[in-house]
């Protein structure tokens, strides 16, 4: 499978070992002089080693990788000790991987082994709720002659949403230029009814990770219909030919819809 996996860079690399001690999950050793990693399976992707190398010599990148086992991770932080154990599921639970972590959890009841972070209350990662998924019902509207949202999810960005989630399953998915819903009023009620949402901008940032991230989310999602709306300008419809790259890397057919709206607010 293609995912996020970490990757470093040896010529940076002076094999002090901090990145080790930085991996609860066990995934790196360090082995003729160098940080390794020696087990795809343990390395999450969340990149927690990157913090604790001084030389800047780990990185994340998308790529063909064996998939992430949690349980045989849990099996071995269990053999390693409590403390070990402890800043695994802290790890998870700091970067928002509430499935990985309700597996890990459910793991260690299977296995009868006490959990080590239950007196803890739950918390996003920095204590910000940017990358914390949620999804909920949209309200009635409350006012006369305002409107309501629409917005059914969080978070929104592409470089923010994850893989996987609840509210991509069975849905019409809207990718949207970041411009649109300021230039076009009624956004909501028109694009984000019952719909889930990504936006982007594919001038300012990374076209090829909007493509990995996109073809990823393709595949690993039961999405029923895309909606591209862009901005009238050149470089805004960029955005349909990702979505386009990705689709055929996912090989998946799913139909696609293309909205193109005016600078001025209209729909063209």
């Amino acid at each position: 499978m293609k995912r996020e996996i970490i990757k470093i860079d040896h010529e940076k690399c002076t094999g002090c070992g901090d990145c080790v001690k930085g991996c609860p999950e066990g995934a790196l050793q360090v082995i003729d002089g160098k940080a390794r990693l020696v087990n795809e399976a343990f390395c999450d992707g969340l990149g927690a080693c990157i913090g604790d190398c001084p030389e800047d010599a780990i990185d994340i990148e998308m790529r063909e990788a064996e998939p992430y086992d949690e349980r045989s991770v849990v099996e071995n932080m269990v053999e390693q000790g409590e403390k070990v154990l402890k800043a695994h599921l802290e790890h998870l639970r700091e970067h928002d991987q509430n499935e990985l972590l309700q597996e890990a959890l459910d793991h260690l009841e299977e296995m009868g082994v006490e959990n080590p972070i239950a007196d803890q209350e739950p918390k996003t990662a920095c204590g910000c709720p940017s990358s914390a998924p949620g999804q909920w019902e949209t309200e009635e509207q409350e006012e006369e002659g305002r409107l309501s949202s629409r917005l059914q999810q969080w978070p929104v960005q592409l470089n923010l949403v994850p893989v996987e989630g609840p509210y991509f399953d069975g849905s019409d998915l809207v990718i949207a230029a970041d411009c649109v819903p300021f230039a076009y009023p009624n956004f909501h009620p028109d694009f984000l009814e019952d719909s889930s949402l990504i936006i982007g901008c594919p001038k300012l940032d990374d076209a090829e990770h909007y493509v990995e991230k996109l073809t990823e989310i393709f595949k690993r999602n039961d999405i029923e219909s895309l909606k591209v709306v862009h901005m009238e300008v050149p470089c805004c419809f960029g955005l349909t030919k990702l979505v386009d790259k990705a689709l055929s890397g996912s090989d998946k057919d799913i139909p696609v819809e293309e909205v193109t709206i005016s600078v001025k607010g209209k729909k063209k």
